[in-house]
């Protein structure tokens, strides 16, 4: 993943697409970050997203089947690839290591 650099709102939305495994498309993933974070996206920002993580091999799309809910449109379904798995472990491990590597004293300072 060296080299390959994600904002933060990038991870969240790779982690929603995670977390949504299988029914991961532009609303539910709204609807996620929404809900684990309580703070509000917009649909826009989140395709926006899901480009650049697309074009950074992180996710990959198909398109679903047709609904009725939909009109008989279809969802473009994202999944998270092979690389965007190491790359959520990756973030992972190194923010644990930065969390664990913080003193204790450092926390007396804070008021």
């Amino acid at each position: 993943m060296k080299g390959t650099y994600l904002g933060e709102f990038e991870e969240v939305v790779l982690l929603a697409v995670a977390i949504r495994s299988g029914d991961a498309y532009g609303a539910t993933i709204v609807n996620e970050i929404e809900q684990q974070m309580g703070r509000s996206v917009s649909l826009g920002a989140v395709h926006s997203a899901l480009n650049r993580l697309q074009e950074k091999g992180l996710v990959s799309s198909e398109m679903g089947g047709m609904t009725t809910e939909r009109g008989g449109r279809r969802k473009r379904l994202y999944l998270v690839t092979a690389y965007g798995r190491r790359a959520i472990e990756e973030i992972r491990q190194l923010r644990n290591q930065m969390w664990d590597a913080i003193p204790q004293t450092a926390w007396v300072h804070v008021q």
